[in-house]
């Protein structure tokens, strides 16, 4: 193998993707998956990988600084894609401390080993830190996140996301540890866990269930279909430049409550129901604490230097991702009853 490459979270949704990516596309390279299999890393997104020879997939936690030298010492890594994070806004309202954990605690756990184990030979190493566009606060209606744009967290997710941020930049002046970072816009498309808004409202219209939304539905944000997010995160691991940042968006900006109803339109069709019928479902609830209005990145510096540009516009992202789902109830059911966790019982204990 030319290289050996440590994804983090790769069991997640951004991660099984990226994973997947990269397993298929580098056959030379040897590809590590450490994910901690939380309520949100599912081994049955990579089921089409698991036997790959190139592929390995290890159960560990990244915030044990024990286990992650022991990881290094013994695959010595030439790279680190570092996915891994709790993600939900909601649930880190709820529990900022176990956010500071994974996010902060466990980045810091993953640069102090790639620190010890390349400091006597940095070259050709490249230390990813795979990011988040709500570490730069609220936008009005206009303007647009840009990579100078001041941070200004607003949640304890972001709050988190914005910490370790600054963990990975303090060890690229400090240690000259060769980092790479992306903050990306909001993620949609196959395999996402049914807490955020896409797939939970795809599950709750198959079901004729509410439709949550938060206050007035007005909240703006820039989707990014997933495979267009780590076809960005492909090319900045290969082509970036040492210490840089780069803005993923999707230059699709949407209001949640517009969002959700293109969202119903297109699962009436699909459904055969009646046009109209879904947003029927439609309910307004309690506005989340410290909502931030609006999202959007300038990602031109991404397509200046690296030519990229996002694949789909959103309404055809979504097509595509409401056909997965419908495809796919199965996984849907598993992942909300939690019965998807015994996958990893049942494939990997029996080894």
């Amino acid at each position: 193998m030319s290289k050996t490459i440590l994804i983090t979270g790769g069991a997640g949704f951004i991660g099984s993707h990226l994973t997947r990516l990269f397993v298929k596309k580098y056959p030379d390279y040897k590809i590590v998956n450490l994910d901690k299999l939380t309520y949100a890393g599912n081994l049955e997104n990579l089921r089409d990988i698991e036997g790959a020879p190139n592929y390995q997939f290890v159960k560990g936690d990244i915030a044990d600084l024990s286990f992650v030298r022991s990881m290094f010492e013994q695959h010595h890594f030439d790279g680190v894609l570092h996915c891994a994070a709790e993600s939900h806004v909601d649930r880190s309202i709820a529990n900022p401390l176990e956010f500071v954990q994974t996010n902060v605690v466990g980045t810091v756990c993953l640069l102090q080993a790639a620190f010890e184990a390349w400091s006597e030979n940095m070259e050709d190493k490249i230390f990813y830190h795979i990011s988040t566009d709500e570490v730069y606060g609220s936008l009005g209606t206009e303007g647009f996140f840009t990579e100078k744009t001041a941070y200004d967290p607003r949640s304890p997710y972001s709050a988190s996301k914005a910490s370790s941020d600054h963990f990975v930049r303090a060890f690229y002046h400090t240690y000259k540890l060769p980092v790479k970072l992306s903050n990306c816009s909001n993620n949609y498309g196959p395999f996402h866990f049914p807490e955020k808004l896409i797939p939970l409202c795809i599950m709750n219209i198959i079901h004729r269930r509410p439709l949550p939304i938060y206050g007035k539905g007005e909240n703006v944000r820039d989707w990014l279909y997933v495979e267009d997010h780590v076809s960005a995160i492909d090319l900045i691991f290969h082509k970036g430049k040492l210490g840089e940042t780069y803005n993923i968006g999707g230059h699709n900006e949407w209001s949640n409550i517009n969002l959700v109803k293109e969202l119903c339109r297109q699962m009436d069709s699909k459904l055969s129901r009646k046009s109209g019928e879904s947003e029927q479902l439609i309910t307004y609830v309690k506005d989340r604490a410290g909502h931030d209005l609006r999202y959007a990145i300038d990602s031109s510096k991404l397509t200046r230097d690296l030519g990229w540009k996002p694949s789909l516009q959103f309404e055809e992202g979504l097509s595509r991702t409401i056909d997965w789902y419908l495809q796919n109830q199965t996984w849907l059911e598993d992942v909300t009853s939690g019965s998807y966790q015994n996958y990893y019982q049942q494939q990997y204990h029996r080894r």
